[in-house]
């Protein structure tokens, strides 16, 4: 089953600007780990963006084609269904974290979808777990390292208990400790069925991925840099 169908895709910020992406299409299996590379600025994050909704939602531009989860047309849908089956973790966690505690952090999404209180608290320390990060629930983050925060960042998009999770550069300013703690929690989802999409330009963060593919031109092909 195919969660994510994007169909000739065009898109550009402003009229006045080229196409960033040019009649893009991709697949994304059930369960499948993928991963994008592509030089900087070739519309990596411009493209994670779409399938998640922010953009056109909450970020203007020009599109044209196809983006369906789960078959359903993502521009036809509302910003708050959208994240009830694809998540987003960007490249600096400090975007993203902004409570005084771990658990307050985990907690703030399924908070907003009235998730009842009791299934808020057995979703954290499933997320907590799934990191590795149970010991730092009542942690300030501001206390933790690049690694550990990004790690939290991840946790909270996992309490939000989607379909589909994306990772946009998670472990570019991340040390080499810290990209093994996010590799090994990466790959454990994997094994339990998750949906991923990983987008790096580091292409060492990428073999852990099903396949790989490269972003150049405006267009998506199979990844021959090996």
């Amino acid at each position: 089953m195919d969660v994510i169908e994007i169909s000739n895709l065009y898109f550009r910020y402003s009229k006045r600007e080229e196409y960033l992406l040019k009649g893009l299409s991709l697949r994304v299996r059930k369960g499948e780990l993928l991963a994008i590379t592509g030089e900087s600025g070739c519309g990596k994050s411009t493209l994670l963006s779409i399938i998640c909704g922010i953009i056109p939602h909450i970020r203007k531009g020009e599109i044209e084609g196809e983006v369906k989860l789960f078959g359903r047309e993502v521009r036809d849908m509302a910003i708050r269904d959208i994240s009830k089956e694809v998540g987003i973790v960007f490249q600096d966690p400090d975007s993203q974290i902004f409570l005084p505690t771990v658990e307050d952090e985990i907690a703030f999404g399924p908070e907003n979808l009235m998730v009842p209180r009791e299934e808020i608290g057995l979703r954290i320390e499933r997320a907590l777990k799934a990191v590795n990060m149970e010991e730092y629930r009542l942690e300030n983050p501001n206390n933790l390292s690049g690694g550990q925060k990004q790690l939290i960042a991840i946790a909270s998009v996992l309490a939000m208990e989607t379909d589909i999770l994306l990772l946009d550069e998670v472990m570019s300013q991340i040390d080499e400790d810290g990209k093994d703690k996010i590799k090994r929690t990466i790959l454990n989802l994997h094994r339990e069925g998750k949906t991923m999409v990983i987008v790096d330009h580091d292409i060492d963060n990428l073999s852990l991925a099903d396949r790989v593919l490269e972003l150049k031109s405006g267009m998506l092909r199979e990844f021959k840099g090996w």
